[in-house]
């Protein structure tokens, strides 16, 4: 059985409450619920964090077992060299995700120190973003 995780960085615990206008009214727990539903065949978990080094601590922790990674950084896509660097270090492959389309918004979201060692990136289509990175990996 393959076996994935969603990695979600700051903030992404408000979702359902936080910006409804852009992030939707769902919480990432209840979406996870149906992610699970939707993809029985496979083991799929789920980790979030605020603090930066506990993201790079679980990259480094599954990022030489685990079959695919699913990383929201949140606002540290734009900032985090370290986890840029984590990910460069690790042998499982990362999907970065996010749930808007970072090129619509400020200036300071269009720089990304994930992209460049991610087996693709994802982004805009809403929480919908997850469900087709994960399809990336098993179709």
């Amino acid at each position: 059985m393959n076996k994935f995780i969603v990695i979600n960085g700051p903030n992404l615990n408000l979702l359902g409450k936080r910006e409804p206008e852009i992030y939707g009214n769902k919480t990432f727990e209840d979406y996870f619920k149906e992610l699970k539903f939707k993809f029985p065949d496979i083991s799929l978990e789920y980790f979030q964090s605020n603090i930066e080094g506990e993201l790079i601590d679980k990259i480094q922790e599954v990022g030489f077992s685990y079959d695919g990674i699913i990383l929201n950084a949140a606002a540290y896509t734009h900032t985090s060299v370290g986890i840029g660097d984590a990910i460069k270090a690790i042998e499982t492959p990362v999907v970065e995700v996010h749930i808007s389309n970072t090129f619509s918004r400020e200036e300071f979201r269009h720089k990304s120190y994930i992209s460049p060692n991610a087996k693709g990136v994802i982004l805009g289509f809403g929480l919908k973003s997850y469900e087709l990175a994960i399809k990336s990996f098993i179709q």
